[in-house]
């Protein structure tokens, strides 16, 4: 049984069982990682204030019978959406570091926590579907073959230009979809 300690970002949690928790991390030394925590959904447990969705901690786990948080200590919070989180949850590949997104979330965290707005620390998701391979820049829709893709169909990975993502549901348009340039 190895034991392993490093920061960590959660990203979503899923209840298993009566008192068990499943959590979704984003390791800095490890990617992306799904882990168990036993008895976090006991109301007397320490570990559930600590493994909240947003939360930069760190968190030491050990390997035995799948991975299972041993312990955590929440150092911040990362200023992301929900709906974010989740996408990056669904993007991010298994036991993989991407040391890039990984400094960029973190340097959005201690620049809101200092005040400052550093631009090149500010999460987007053009970059960071960049860094995960997915380059928009260039992509065309896959409906229409024609116009540039701005806007990422996240479960199939594909790319729609703004006339062709109007044509799929609209719950499907605000569960799955990220519009990349709309704040822009």
């Amino acid at each position: 049984m190895q034991e392993f300690v490093t920061n960590a970002i959660v990203l979503r949690k899923y209840p298993q069982g009566d008192i068990d928790g499943r959590y979704t991390l984003f390791t800095e030394r490890f990617g992306k990682l799904t882990a168990k925590a036993k008895s976090s959904r006991k109301i007397i447990s320490k570990l559930a204030p600590h493994l909240e969705p947003g939360t930069l901690l760190k968190v030491r786990f050990i390997e035995a019978h799948g991975t299972q948080i041993i312990d955590a200590l929440k150092d911040d919070a990362i200023a992301l959406s929900l709906l974010d989180m989740h996408f990056l949850s669904m993007l991010l590949p298994d036991g993989q570091p991407e040391p890039e997104l990984w400094s960029i979330l973190i340097k959005q965290a201690q620049a809101q926590q200092n005040d400052k707005k550093h631009e090149r620390a500010k999460f987007s998701w053009p970059h960071a579907l960049a860094i995960l391979g997915w380059d928009p820049e260039g992509a065309l829709c896959i409906t229409c073959n024609a116009r540039p893709g701005t806007h990422f169909y996240v479960p199939r990975q594909e790319f729609f230009c703004d006339v062709c993502v109007k044509k799929l549901p609209s719950k499907l348009r605000q569960s799955a979809v990220l519009s990349l340039y709309a704040a822009v």
